[in-house]
């Protein structure tokens, strides 16, 4: 099945400049996989070498942290949305 997955502006280059790209499967594991087969390079930025997300990569379906639903392994349907956006850090430096 088929998702849309939007991309961060970092990301970008890695998929010609698309802010949001289709991707193939049922869970967000076979998305991360299948967005690897389009755009080379990708996953590795997503993810750590044992597959699962980087710890400052948040993933969300239908604006649902994916930490809170089955991790990588959440199902995801036709017509789902999927985002991936970096964590930010800062502050005031103070």
């Amino acid at each position: 099945m088929s998702v849309k997955v939007r991309i961060p502006t970092p990301l970008m280059k890695l998929t010609d400049n698309q802010s949001e790209v289709t991707a193939e499967g049922a869970t967000i594991s076979e998305i991360l996989n299948n967005l690897e087969s389009q755009f080379a390079g990708i996953k590795e930025r997503i993810c750590e070498e044992n597959g699962a997300p980087r710890r400052f990569i948040n993933i969300y379906v239908n604006e649902e942290d994916i930490r809170f639903l089955e991790g990588e392994k959440t199902a995801v349907k036709e017509g789902d949305e999927v985002s991936i956006i970096p964590a930010i850090a800062g502050g005031s430096g103070r």
